[in-house]
C-alpha cells in the first residue's frame, strides 16, 4: 500500500504518522489499524487522530507474564512478511546509502512478491 524509508534518528511511531499522513484521502474505507507497542502513546494516538479520525488503532500487546512462545494475534502477518522481504538479498542488509533507493529495492522487492502470489494462483 505504501512504504516510506527514514533516518534512524526518527522515531517509529513518528515515521508512522508520517506514513499514515500519505495514506490519508488514497484508502477511506481503512478502518482498523493494528500495531506493536512502540507506537502506543499519547503522540501517535493524537497525530493519528488529526491525520486519519475514522480509524480505530488496536495495539497489540506482548503478555510478559508468558515466557514461552506465543502467536499474537495479527502480529504474525508483519512480521511474516518481514521475513519473506528479507528472503531478497538487496533488503537483507543496509546497503544503500539513499533513502529513495532503498524504498525502490523495498517496492521492487513487495512487486515480486505480488506477482509470484499471483501467477501460481494463475495456475
Amino acid at each position: 500500500m505504501q512504504a516510506i524509508v527514514h533516518a534512524a534518528d526518527i522515531q517509529d511511531r513518528d515515521g508512522g504518522a508520517m506514513l499514515m499522513a500519505t495514506l490519508f484521502g488514497l484508502y477511506p474505507f481503512l478502518l482498523k489499524l493494528f500495531a506493536d507497542g512502540g507506537y502506543q502513546g499519547p503522540r501517535f494516538r493524537d497525530a493519528m487522530q488529526t491525520i486519519m479520525a475514522q480509524v480505530d488503532v488496536e495495539i497489540v500487546k506482548r503478555s510478559d507474564p508468558i515466557k514461552a512462545f506465543t502467536i499474537l494475534p495479527k502480529r504474525w502477518v508483519v512480521e511474516r512478511t518481514f521475513a519473506w522481504l528479507n528472503r531478497c538479498r538487496r533488503l537483507a542488509k543496509d546497503w544503500e546509502c539513499l533513502n529513495r533507493k532503498a524504498r525502490a529495492f523495498l517496492l521492487f522487492a513487495s512487486v515480486r512478491l505480488m506477482l509470484r502470489r499471483l501467477a501460481r494462483s494463475m495456475r
